[in-house]
């Protein structure tokens, strides 16, 4: 946060302030007054459950000096009709202020994996800030941007979208130099109608861009390719992928996965063409690194070779790798799934080196009418893989055991699951839990390592 007055705040989000106006406000907005740092802003979000005002003492407490909220409280306080509004306006004013490089990456899947990417690339050339976890939305993205301040270089920013004009309205809060899309899939289509509709949404993030912006395009996926037609007069396209070309993309030539399912990288671009290790799970992370060094070339960054030796995930639950005392392993993306990255964490299971294979899968949420047949296709991708054990759990994903088959079990809940894995892992086991946030697998997760 650079540092303002709380009358300056005031005068930026249109609000009335309550107490001392000369109060300077110099660490980060939080909407979680335990996450409150030294000289922060509190902001007081009046939620349908919490209401934020009833732990502004808490906040005080833990160092914030001033609040943002929707009435005044015993605290030099803005007073807002709309608080989420006036954050967005803050972070607005903040963004311009500042001199940051601004990355915006959006997609079906693969944000968070490529926003650590990004971020780590891009911090070894100077001070960067990026969205903590997948915190991507009209409240994350604002916070994330007021965690910058005159000394940051480049602002990572994720943007999510659950309709048509959300990412369009992430962009007029942090307006991008770099716009990147990763995919469109099937996440939130039950929202969206259908996965056209998501493509418009996520092609909002480049006519978003500045006038000299670069959007960074996935090649290989005709939906984000095709929104090379909506980049502003002026802004530059770079590709990435299995079949980008241009002279300025970035080309992923070959990927070769060890016993521990992470993968060698064999990136092309300009002529040069160099091999990386990612010490992450999964194929996939191919393309995740494709698309961050075409961010970093975009931004005059020059990565190759080993650039991930010193790399450490960031966000904790997207196939983080957990290794018991007596030889099992868990592989943690309990964070979230849609269809195309359950997929994706099942081929990755099946690379890795071990005695058997089990997944443990939960419901897949906001699929709409296609949520059973999704379900089943899943189950039959477990079955193709050849695991040993696949475990459905929760009524949502029925489909799942019935399009695995006879390796499938049902199981209602976290604690039959629970009860079935410790009866049934030996050491050399190997199990991947998934399913979307609402399923809570990560129950799963803190049962097995406390086995």
């Amino acid at each position: 946060m650079i540092p303002m007055s709380l009358s300056a705040v005031a005068r930026v989000v249109d609000g009335v302030v309550h107490g001392d106006g000369d109060v300077v406000v110099t660490g980060p907005a939080t909407l979680d007054s335990r996450a409150v740092e030294g000289g922060g802003l509190f902001v007081a979000l009046a939620g349908e459950h919490v209401d934020g005002h009833d732990f502004v003492q808490s906040a005080l407490d833990g160092g914030a000096v001033a609040v943002l909220g929707s009435r005044p409280v015993e605290a030099p306080t803005v007073v807002v009709d709309d608080v989420t509004a006036a954050l967005g306006r803050l972070a607005r004013h903040v963004a311009d202020e500042i001199d940051a490089e601004v990355v915006a990456i959006t997609g079906s899947q693969g944000k968070t994996s490529v926003k650590d990417l990004v971020a780590h690339l891009l911090g070894r050339a100077g001070p960067t800030v990026a969205t903590a976890g997948n915190y991507n939305n009209e409240l994350g993205v604002p916070i994330t941007v007021l965690r910058a301040d005159h000394d940051t270089r480049y602002l990572v920013v994720e943007m999510g979208a659950r309709g048509v004009e959300h990412v369009a309205r992430l962009c007029s809060i942090a307006p991008p130099d770099v716009a990147v899309v990763l995919n469109v899939g099937s996440a939130h289509v039950g929202e969206f109608g259908s996965v056209d509709n998501i493509a418009v949404a996520k092609g909002e993030i480049v006519e978003g861009l500045q006038p000299d912006g670069v959007a960074v395009l996935n090649a290989d996926d005709a939906r984000v390719a095709a929104m090379a037609a909506r980049v502003p007069a002026g802004a530059a396209v770079v590709r990435f992928g299995r079949t980008a070309d241009g002279p300025d993309d970035v080309r992923l030539d070959d990927v070769h996965v060890d016993g521990r399912g992470e993968p060698d990288v064999t990136l092309s671009r300009a002529g040069r063409r160099w091999t990386t290790h990612v010490p992450l799970p999964g194929a996939h992370q191919g393309l995740n690194l494709a698309a961050a060094v075409a961010v970093a070339a975009a931004l005059d960054q020059r990565v190759e070779g080993q650039v991930l030796s010193d790399y450490r995930s960031a966000s904790a639950q997207r196939l983080q790798r957990l290794e018991r005392s007596d030889g099992v392993v868990v592989l943690d993306d309990s964070y979230n799934a849609n269809p195309e990255s359950v997929v994706a964490a099942i081929e990755t299971l099946r690379t890795i080196d071990a005695t058997r294979r089990v997944a443990v899968l939960g419901e897949m949420l906001e699929l709409g009418a296609e949520a059973h047949l999704r379900h089943v296709e899943v189950g039959r991708a477990a079955a193709d893989a050849g695991l040993d054990l696949v475990l459905a759990v929760g009524q949502g994903a029925r489909g799942v055991a019935e399009g695995a088959g006879a390796q499938a079990r049902e199981v209602p809940d976290v604690d039959v699951a629970l009860t079935t894995l410790r009866a049934w892992l030996e050491p050399g086991d190997v199990v991947l839990v998934k399913a979307s946030r609402g399923a809570r697998l990560e129950r799963v997760t803190a049962g097995l390592l406390d086995a």
